[in-house]
């Protein structure tokens, strides 16, 4: 059976020249890059070269990266490392109600320690305003954490004039910025970040590595204490063969990502509008022109997104109902609802995320496939038969 790939946002496959820069640090050049030998060295110069690839992609120095196990650890290092280390008492953050849910519950759980947390709400764009930002800030707000591109439909928020008001208030600025880095120019100067956290399986590269982005003279409390790895910041060995395929990738998506993005963003145009003429009863989520080129994020009304998506794996080609950390959730997206989708819209739902490895003639394969796939599912619905009756009458 052929094989599509449309779930880029839930992971990305290795490109091989990263797969190359990792494979020697499995075997040849195994040593800990705290050790002072030769073999020690030679690790800790792949990780200082790694984190210059890294830096040089989010325009950051080199010393304000610290390397992670990816971007839910980046999340939490930032969010409680900002707001444990506070000096105020009385301790809030302001946050978009769309945020991953590495964010999510990271502030429900500085709820349960007493830190006041506001949620701001998004419009019907999926974009929030910089207005509602500044009136949520309070005397005592430690962070401002908002996501630059939403994972589920992709759309993108303005970072730098929320960066401009977090100044104006010198209040700290995170942004969780896993599924825009590496797809679109992302400069922490240019958008006044503090923080700033990314994963390396979301560009090419491998799981299980990520990395933060921490300004110099920002103040964390570290969220694990042993060595002194990484500048006090992150202890632990460091995971050598990730951090070094996690640089490769940086520097491949700085090299290639202006080619990539505008050849992505027209097959996500082909492929959305290919659904949209050849499913009625169809609407895609969120402001269609500020999103990421890979995304689209697309209602079947009186479909069942799950149903949908093993459908179309049983023909070979996977998309999903939204973020992969919560599949098997009963409840409708947040993120759906929170951009007006009624629960029934948000569980018909259907990302498609696209990437530097897909092509158009899988576009065209999958349109193919999707309208006849759309009508057996409704042939089933209740729900779509009695609209079909009251149509006729």
């Amino acid at each position: 059976m052929r094989r599509v790939y449309f779930d880029n946002n839930a992971t990305t496959p290795v490109a091989p020249e990263v797969f190359e820069a990792m494979r020697p640090y499995f075997v040849e050049q195994y040593g800990n890059a705290s050790s002072i030998h030769w073999f020690g060295q030679q690790a800790r110069a792949a990780v200082e070269t790694a984190r210059e690839q890294v830096a040089c992609l989010v325009n950051a120095r080199t010393n304000e990266i610290a390397f992670t196990s990816g971007g839910t650890e980046s999340d939490n290092a930032a969010i409680f490392g900002v707001v444990e280390a506070a000096r105020s008492e009385t301790k809030h953050v302001v946050a978009t109600a769309i945020e991953h849910h590495a964010v999510l519950h990271t502030c429900q759980a500085l709820e349960k320690r007493g830190v006041r947390v506001t949620y701001v709400r998004v419009g019907s764009s999926g974009v929030v305003d910089p207005a509602d930002i500044e009136r949520a800030i309070r005397p005592e707000t430690a962070l401002i954490t908002v996501m630059h591109a939403n994972n589920e439909i992709g759309t993108l928020q303005p970072l730098e004039e929320i960066g401009r008001i977090a100044r104006d208030h010198d209040v700290a600025f995170h942004s969780d910025a896993v599924q825009s880095v590496g797809k679109i120019p992302v400069d922490v100067e240019k958008f006044g970040l503090d923080l700033l956290s990314l994963s390396a399986h979301k560009l090419n590269g491998p799981k299980g590595a990520g990395a933060l982005y921490i300004r110099k003279g920002t103040i964390l409390k570290p969220l694990m204490y042993g060595g002194h790895h990484e500048r006090d910041r992150r202890p632990g060995t460091e995971n050598v063969a990730g951090i070094v395929g996690l640089g490769k990738a940086a520097e491949l998506a700085r090299a290639h990502r202006a080619d990539d993005a505008g050849r992505v963003a027209a097959l996500r145009d082909r492929l959305e509008a290919g659904m949209l003429e050849g499913v009625p009863l169809s609407s895609v989520a969120g402001d269609r022109a500020r999103r990421l080129p890979t995304t689209t994020n697309i209602s079947f009304d009186y479909i069942e997104g799950e149903g949908f998506v093993i459908a179309m794996d049983l023909r070979g080609i996977a998309c999903s109902t939204g973020a992969a950390c919560s599949s098997g959730s009963v409840e409708p997206s947040h993120v759906l609802t929170a951009v007006g989708r009624t629960p029934a819209q948000a569980r018909s739902s259907i990302r498609f995320s696209l990437g530097r490895f897909s092509t158009q003639e899988e576009v065209d394969y999958a349109l193919a496939i999707i309208p006849a796939v759309a009508e057996q599912l409704r042939s089933v619905s209740p729900h779509y038969k009695r609209r079909e009756v009251g149509v006729r009458s």
